[in-house]
């Protein structure tokens, strides 16, 4: 591992730190939000050119920050010859960016949103470009889909900027899963899930039988991220966002994400027939595809959207075509694509924002009005159209070369063909877009007076051109050793021949080159006739198919939907069911279960009644379940049997939770029947009835007979581990309390959350019933106006105040002996919450609220967080979340005792507990206030004269 090493992480985070900055220095200034914006970028550029040399020099850097080393989870970082270009081009073009949409952005956008969505969405580049585990390049690739959405549709006022981000993230997010699916068969297939180990084993992986299917998955990805036919649609709609976007996202970065994955796996995924018919295919006819559309287009960003398609078409075409020397060319055209075609996005822009539209039919004559534009569009078109002298040019005459020596299924001419009519229709549309936009009369009729932009905005595109003539003319001395080191990286061998030189004598090349040129001249003389054949010739549009198919797609869900999902749980309850039987009864028909060995114990008379007590329960909670309160009276019944099962099995802190939650949930239920009808208003069919219970009696009997299998055989439960270690590894002898909290305390941490959002939940819930038509409801229901005159009885009142501070005692001896006897801060919670719920019953809500102090939604939040923070403070002693620590201390003249920091997670517990029983009386009990329920606010509301005047009323 290289020194420099520990820089890549620093690197990759930077953006995402970054990303905070704007929001906040947006106060400070359009000028100083986008100084500070820049800070982050410039500092990972200034630690990749630390880290330049050595990779220059042939070394591959690798970081590695471990994240879960029990499961082999870590985050991995490498940075090679590959990895510099790419993360050179986003950091060099996301400075550019930020300060040319320093100027293009006018002072009603949110500057402030813009560079934070720009700078999350360069830390996901970052991160594909520079990850060493397919997992974590996984998790950046969809980000950049998300990242790309928020950017696309950062005009949100624009119905063709929401529709052009939905259409991107459909179709690179569709992609993406199909690439998890490839990813994941690829790191099967090499044993490791690290790209460092996968690039060695080229050979097994091609001739494993998986690599079809890994190769098609990951080939999706790939050819939808960089719009590939059929996928190409999607990118000239992304042209709806910001002519900053438009130019970072072509590139540099969004569309440049599938062509480095292309290049990444060459070394394993090349070389053979598979590849190339499918890759080199598909690249050529987007090349083509792409290169024609863009001729005839009038918008000048759209123009520019499909000769990328037709530039990443070609990208694709040399690294499909599976030579080492094509290979090094797709490296190279990157680099000049990346110079000339940023530079004539922010050159569109310019126009757009001088003249007001972007018609090329509505311009014109640019040339005399904006000098300085004219002289950057211009210089970057000729490159693009590759013609001598720009470095466009370099790289379009050794694809040439590539293709003139490409065979075809058999066919010698069909790829250089093809690859020729693409070099012509890329002169066509550049020339058109010189011709038709700067060349020409001046016109009298734009919507704005053009005039050249003020240096801020013009001085990103000029540093560009000024790259496009200097590697145009001094292509060995400028980029020669990055692309030698990035060619090298890609083939992961030894480099072919070639030469970044201006003439390589008269070959194929040059013949098929002057053709492209003379071609595309003509076409520009015919564009006119043209262009009026292509707006009449019938032809397909990717767009409306993509709609017709989403549309499709959609309402064949909703049927399937609606059909499936019709708001019945009984409907729900009986797919899952049945699932879960036919499943469990394909396991246990697959054999493999030996014969018992265990005998039937005896069943003692008192066991036997208990289990009929409980089996006539049950059957009369189904038989009666329309009367409600009958039915909850049954459920107490079916709980104190099963508390008392517990005690006979020996599990006292079971029975202990059993009985506390029944006794608090029977309470809570009492209070919800309140607001309930007496019965059940509408009974279910018979035959829906019969379905249910075949379904109830199937269920039941397969779990009692799994049951049955497991206690007649002898088999190793894990019980015996914890029994061995509760002692020596969580300093408790109550088992089950150490594995609540220690050795099981993930569990714990989760039920307490989902708990509290229980408690939350049923808070929401209750307050949606107090507005609307709900709320109207509530406040016609009847309540008497006479209700019994001792609604809080003076015997009850008395009782509970005497038993609050014992039952509160008992609350707090069951927490503090929890860890190594019966009790826990689970039953401690339920506990000390019967004995509030018992005060609130007897003297009234209205009184015993007004006497409480802590907020029930407070002991939910300080419950979770002291739990967290107890289970994160085992991090401190370089230990695992959640990793219990004791020790035993004297202080004289007290006996030596214990102290567990399980106690401050069962103080979580106990707290969150607590708090969300508490919480759901309190949601109940503001139904029945809003309702019109009389409260009292004194312990007790018998009132003797109203007795007195009463019985005189009566005497009379």
């Amino acid at each position: 591992m290289s020194s420099g090493s520990s820089l890549l992480p620093i690197i990759a985070i930077l953006p995402f730190l970054g990303a905070l900055i704007p929001g906040v220095m947006i106060r400070a200034g359009r000028t100083a939000c986008a100084s500070f914006t820049a800070i982050p970028t410039l500092l990972a550029l200034v630690m990749l050119g630390v880290l330049a040399p050595a990779v220059m020099r042939g070394e591959v850097i690798q970081a590695q920050i471990e994240w879960l080393p029990q499961l082999g989870l870590s985050a991995s970082f490498f940075l090679d010859g590959l990895g510099l270009l790419f993360a050179g081009m986003i950091l060099g073009m996301g400075l550019l960016i930020t300060l040319y949409a320093r100027f293009y952005l006018s002072g009603e956008d949110p500057m402030g949103q813009f560079y934070t969505y720009l700078l999350l969405f360069q830390g996901a580049m970052l991160g594909i470009v520079i990850s060493d585990n397919i997992l974590l390049l996984l998790i950046f690739w969809e980000l950049t889909s998300l990242t790309s959405f928020l950017l696309i549709g950062y005009w949100k006022h624009l119905p063709e900027g929401r529709q052009g981000a939905r259409m991107a993230l459909a179709v690179t997010g569709a992609g993406g899963l199909a690439m998890i699916g490839g990813m994941l068969i690829l790191g099967n297939i090499a044993g490791s899930y690290n790209l460092t180990d996968i690039l060695q084993q080229g050979d097994a992986i091609r001739a494993s039988d998986w690599y079809i299917p890994a190769l098609i998955l990951i080939l999706i990805g790939a050819f939808t991220k960089s719009a590939q036919f059929p996928f190409h649609f999607w990118l000239p709609h992304a042209m709806a966002a910001p002519t900053p976007v438009s130019a970072y996202l072509h590139s540099a970065t969004m569309v440049k994400a599938g062509v480095f994955l292309l290049a990444r796996m060459w070394p394993v995924l090349s070389g053979t027939d598979a590849w190339f018919y499918i890759v080199a295919t598909t690249g050529l006819i987007t090349m083509v595809l792409g290169a024609l559309i863009a001729i005839f287009k009038d918008d000048l960003k759209a123009l520019l959207a499909f000769s990328t398609v037709s530039h990443l078409g070609l990208l694709t075409m040399l690294l499909g075509l599976g030579t080492k020397f094509a290979a090094v060319v797709a490296v190279f055209h990157i680099i000049n694509h990346l110079t000339f075609k940023a530079a004539l996005f922010m050159s569109a822009g310019i126009v757009d924002h001088e003249t007001h539209t972007r018609d090329i039919k509505r311009l014109g004559g640019l040339a005399r009005l904006m000098p300085i534009t004219a002289a950057i569009a211009m210089t970057a078109a000729l490159s693009m159209a590759g013609i001598p002298l720009f470095n466009g040019f370099l790289s379009k005459e050794m694809m040439l070369d590539a293709a003139s020596e490409t065979v075809w299924a058999g066919s010698h001419l069909a790829v250089p063909v093809l690859a020729t009519l693409g070099a012509l229709l890329s002169v066509a549309y550049s020339l058109r877009f010189i011709a038709h936009v700067f060349l020409g009369p001046v016109r009298d009729d734009y919507p704005s007076k053009p005039h050249d932009p003020p240096f801020g905005m013009w001085a990103a595109p000029a540093l560009l051109v000024l790259f496009v003539v200097l590697i145009g003319i001094l292509p060995a001395t400028i980029v020669g050793p990055l692309v030698a080191v990035a060619g090298g990286a890609v083939i992961g061998g030894e480099l072919p021949y070639y030469s970044l030189k201006i003439w390589h004598g008269f070959n194929a090349a040059v013949v098929m080159s002057v053709i492209a040129v003379a071609g595309g001249l003509v076409l520009l003389a015919l564009h006119r006739p043209l262009d009026r054949l292509w707006q009449v010739a019938p032809r397909p549009e990717a767009k409306v198919i993509f709609d017709w198919l989403i549309e499709a797609a959609a309402g064949l869900s909703r049927r399937f939907t609606e059909g499936l999902h019709n708001g019945a749980i009984s409907r729900y309850l009986a797919i899952f069911v049945t699932a879960s039987v036919v499943l469990g009864y394909i396991a246990w028909s697959g054999g493999g279960l030996a014969a018992p060995d265990r005998p039937m114990l005896p069943v003692p008379p008192v066991v036997a009644i208990g289990w009929i007590l409980l089996a006539v329960a049950t059957a009369l909670v189904v038989t009666m379940h329309r009367r409600r309160f009958q039915a909850l009276v049954l459920i107490g019944v079916i709980g104190l049997m099963i508390s008392a099962g517990f005690v006979y099995l020996s599990a006292p802190d079971l029975a202990l939770t059993q009985i506390s939650v029944e006794t608090v949930t029977i309470m809570l239920l009492l209070l919800a029947l309140h607001f309930l009808p007496k019965d059940t208003p509408r009974e279910s069919p018979l035959a829906l009835r019969a379905r249910d219970g075949a379904l109830a009696i199937a269920a039941g009997g397969a779990v009692a007979a799994l049951t049955l299998a497991f206690l007649l055989r002898d088999f190793a439960p894990i019980s015996d581990y914890h029994l061995a270690n509760s002692y020596e590894g969580g300093g408790g002898t109550n088992v089950v309390n150490v594995i609540l909290v220690d050795f099981r305390g993930f569990d714990t941490y989760g039920e307490i959350i989902v708990l509290g959002i229980a408690g939350l939940t049923i808070y929401a819930v209750m307050e949606t019933l107090l507005r609307g038509q709900a709320a109207r409801r509530l406040r016609n229901t009847a309540y008497a106006q006479d209700r019994s005159r001792d609604r809080h009885p003076l015997m009850m009142v008395v009782a509970t105040r005497a038993m609050l501070p014992i039952a509160i005692v008992v609350g707090v001896y069951i927490f503090l002996r929890g860890h190594n006897q019966p009790g826990g801060g689970f039953i401690a919670g339920l506990v000390v919450s019967i004995a509030f719920l018992m005060q609130y019953m007897a003297s009234g809500f209205a009184w015993a609220q007004a006497r409480q102090r802590i907020g029930y939604h407070d002991m939910i939040g300080w419950g979770v967080v002291i739990a967290g923070l107890t289970g994160a403070g085992a991090w401190l002693a370089g230990k695992p979340f959640l990793t219990s620590a004791f020790g035993y201390f004297q202080i004289p003249p007290i006996e030596e005792f214990e102290l567990a920091t399980a106690m401050l997670f069962d103080l979580g517990v106990f707290l969150t507990v607590l708090g969300a029983v508490m919480l759901t009386l309190y949601s109940l009990s503001r139904i029945a206030r809003y309702a019109g329920e009389t409260v009292n606010v004194e312990p007790m509301d018998y009132d003797p004269s109203q007795r007195v005047a009463a019985i005189g009323k009566g005497d009379e």
